[in-house]
């Protein structure tokens, strides 16, 4: 509309500037004061000059009669004066009346034409916008998860499906929703529309329950969950197919404002989108379409990435991928929440002391190259596979892990500061010990080690008794 509003203002513009170019032109006859030209300037006559000295007392009527006819010849004739007295001069003959000089009526003409056909093309658009946006003519088909609050109208309605890109003009939408009589049958909840959707579409959508008539399944992901380990659990639920799930959750494009932080052409990732499935529980039903059953979970992730945590996350110089593949990190090295923020700080000192300690060293990245990468690659990729293995790859790894909670994601921010370099788990008790140097690292292994061969003889143990 903004292309609109400055053609008319140059409309505006011109017929400003012609009108103050077109004031009315008044041709006035000029007037040549050259003595002698104007003719209620003369001169005496000779015969007056002659009377006036010899014969001062003689009227010049009396003197005119005396005279023969045939000597008076009057060289012109003079105009007729009104005399007040002999010492005023004669009157000023009247002017010519200044006539206006006839202007052309083309101007005009073109200036109104121009206006009409101006408005005209300002119209058009109008309607032809107008129109598009009606009709979801040129707009996009991916769908967008609209969720209509308890008790919204129908204004609030338009503007949230303006800003979510669906239409763009709010008013236009609730003046057809109003002339269709829609206002009062708005359903809260949640509802997918594409923005290709004509305005008829998305009002039958958001009147209409979607799952009424479906049942509705409860699917529960937990923290360290892998993408293909969801796939498989929303297929076996028949909410989706696995590999559908997979195409559309690694392709997204859903235009959640996480997405614009992520990089375009990642190399060496194995799945784009690992890590962002946050692990809720989630309401889906049957044979729901998988663009949904991802918008669901990209909404979920994007609400729970605060302004503060991305403000943390800059803060400690972190992408957000980084920020994701690191916490998927902890989140499958730590045993419990309590140990999160000291293993990340062994994690955050590595990586700050790249010169002595260039790899990671964890053995979750090594399992997920080989048992999850490995298995799933149609054509064998060493370079990835060493990539994600911290053993062999330095650094963080292409990609997340896993997909990690909230409380790994906040150990990372937290930025717990330590002297640790080193930490050895017990896998049963799930007791971290850690250490600050090499050795110190190796007598806690022993410790665990004997730990957990005691634990191992306790069970078998009870385990005899029981027989």
């Amino acid at each position: 509309m903004k292309n609109n509003d400055d053609l008319i203002n140059n409309i505006l513009n011109e017929l400003d500037n012609k009108d103050s170019s077109d004031k009315d032109e008044t041709e006035y006859v000029p007037f040549d004061e050259t003595p002698g030209d104007d003719p209620t300037e003369y001169a005496p006559r000779e015969e007056d000059a002659q009377f006036a000295q010899e014969e001062p007392d003689m009227s010049y009527d009396d003197y005119i009669q005396e005279q023969p006819q045939e000597q008076y010849e009057p060289q012109y004739e003079a105009p007729q004066q009104q005399y007040y007295n002999d010492q005023e001069m004669y009157d000023e003959p009247e002017r010519a009346v200044p006539t206006k000089k006839k202007r052309s009526r083309v101007p005009g003409v073109l200036i109104l034409t121009t206006l009409i056909f101006g408005i005209s093309i300002i119209l058009s658009m109008v309607i032809i916008g107008f129109g598009k946006d009606m009709l979801g003519i040129g707009k996009s088909d991916s769908t967008k998860r609209v969720v209509i609050k308890e008790g919204a109208t129908t204004e609030e309605i338009a503007y949230l499906l303006k800003d979510e890109g669906i239409i763009k003009s709010p008013k236009f939408f609730m003046l057809f929703s109003r002339m269709r009589k829609s206002d009062s049958l708005y359903i809260a909840g949640e509802h997918f529309i594409r923005p290709n959707m004509a305005y008829e579409t998305i009002i039958q959508n958001l009147t209409t329950d979607e799952i009424q008539n479906k049942d509705t399944i409860e699917i529960t992901f937990p923290e360290g969950i892998t993408l293909f380990e969801a796939a498989d659990i929303l297929e076996k639920n028949g909410i989706c197919k696995r590999d559908d799930f997979i195409f559309n959750f690694n392709a997204g494009g859903f235009n959640f404002p996480f997405e614009d932080r992520l990089p375009t052409n990642p190399k060496l990732k194995f799945n784009r989108m690992e890590g962002y499935l946050f692990p809720d529980t989630y309401f889906f039903y049957q044979e729901m379409e998988p663009e949904k059953v991802c918008q669901k979970i990209y909404s979920n992730f994007n609400q729970k990435m605060t302004d503060d945590r991305y403000k943390k996350m800059e803060e400690l110089d972190l992408s957000l991928d980084q920020l994701i593949t690191f916490a998927s990190i902890v989140q499958k090295e730590a045993g419990n929440v309590d140990e999160m923020p000291t293993i990340a700080s062994v994690f955050w000192n590595r990586l700050r002391n790249k010169d002595e300690y260039p790899k990671l060293e964890s053995n979750p990245t090594q399992n997920y190259a080989n048992n999850v990468i490995k298995k799933n690659m149609e054509v064998l990729d060493k370079t990835m596979i060493d990539a994600y293995d911290t053993y062999s790859g330095t650094g963080l790894p292409p990609g997340a892990i896993c997909n990690p909670g909230m409380e790994a994601i906040d150990a990372v921010l937290a930025n717990f500061p330590t002297n640790y370099y080193f930490f050895y788990a017990n896998v049963y008790t799930k007791q971290t010990r850690f250490a600050e140097t090499y050795e110190q690292h190796l007598q806690n292994e022993e410790i665990i080690h004997q730990e957990e061969a005691e634990y191992e003889a306790a069970q078998q143990e009870a385990a005899n008794n029981g027989q």
